[in-house]
């Protein structure tokens, strides 16, 4: 039996997934693809695990499905849209050295050049998401608080612990993911899942390793481009304001949820302005109410 089966979750990424697949038998690794109602004609390759969701059930739930369907010891995360271009055998030895340890590759664009700021990020403290709810990220990209997120000041190509790999080439191990209780599926439908899941395992004293000996060409961010853009609204703020309720304190949850409220409320005003339409202006009031809620409360729901 292979040490490492690959998951990879699709939703409308069927012109990606041949070759995604086709990656993985190249280098011996076993396929899970557990596919979200897509409905854009996928066509499956032959030869894998295919696990098919009459609705979208969302990101980390089809993660958990996808590693309940294989019986290998450690799981390899494998976006639709990203092809190994090397084996994975260095992240098995990684993880299977040590216990409570996961480890990632280095994802990289066509021409080779790594893919600086979303390969490796550092865990989210307050600051770095009140500067990008604010908008200063936008007007001030270079800014050290989000350079320091994005690891702009890490050298990538050598091998080192990180705090927060992309999950689009993230391999973890079995017995981790029946400790953590698999990736949260609270989180939905997508955003913050992976980075719950590496928060939750390094605060469980575990380590993550970055190997960049191992990598994969990605192109990123398919299946949400699909999505309207109310959709991106809800689902992106609904799944941050989880995060922080869930790993913040009680005061600094409510600094972040105000912050997100200012910035909503901001984004809010222009939307009219750049006359951007009911549905993205309702999305954002439904984000504004949530984020309200969290700053009055603390939680998400009030019982």
């Amino acid at each position: 039996m292979s040490r490492a089966t690959a998951v990879i979750v699709t939703y409308n990424s069927g012109a990606h997934l041949a070759e995604a697949v086709s990656s993985c038998e190249r280098f011996g690794v076993p396929v899970v693809i557990v596919d979200n109602a897509s409905t854009d004609g996928t066509v499956f390759p032959p030869g894998v695990t295919i696990l098919r969701n009459e609705a979208n059930l969302g990101f980390a739930a089809a993660v958990n499905q996808g590693v309940r369907a294989h019986a290998a010891p450690l799981t390899l995360l494998l976006n639709p849209d990203a092809r190994l271009l090397t084996g994975i055998e260095p992240l098995c030895d990684i993880c299977v050295a040590n216990r409570h340890t996961a480890a990632a590759g280095l994802l990289v664009q066509a021409d080779g050049s790594p893919q600086k700021g979303f390969s490796i990020r550092r865990l989210p403290t307050a600051a770095t998401l009140a500067f990008e709810v604010l908008g200063i990220n936008q007007l001030w990209p270079r800014n050290p608080v989000n350079r320091a997120y994005r690891c702009a000041d890490v050298d990538l190509s050598r091998r080192q612990s990180v705090e927060q790999p992309a999950g689009a080439l993230f391999l973890f191990r079995r017995d981790d993911w029946e400790e953590l209780g698999g990736f949260d599926e609270r989180f939905f439908p997508v955003w913050f899942e992976d980075v719950d899941f590496a928060k939750r395992l390094l605060d469980r004293g575990g380590t993550i390793v970055l190997d960049p000996a191992v990598r994969a060409v990605h192109s990123g961010g398919h299946s949400v481009e699909k999505l309207a853009d109310s959709s991106r609204i809800r689902f992106w703020y609904g799944s941050l304001l989880r995060y922080v309720v869930q790993h913040f304190g009680p005061v600094t949850r409510r600094l972040v949820a105000g912050c997100v409220l200012l910035g909503l409320a901001a984004r809010c005003i222009l939307g009219i302005f750049l006359l951007r339409g009911w549905p993205v202006f309702g999305a954002h009031l439904d984000s504004i109410r949530l984020s309200a809620r969290c700053v009055v409360f603390g939680k998400l729901k009030i019982h």
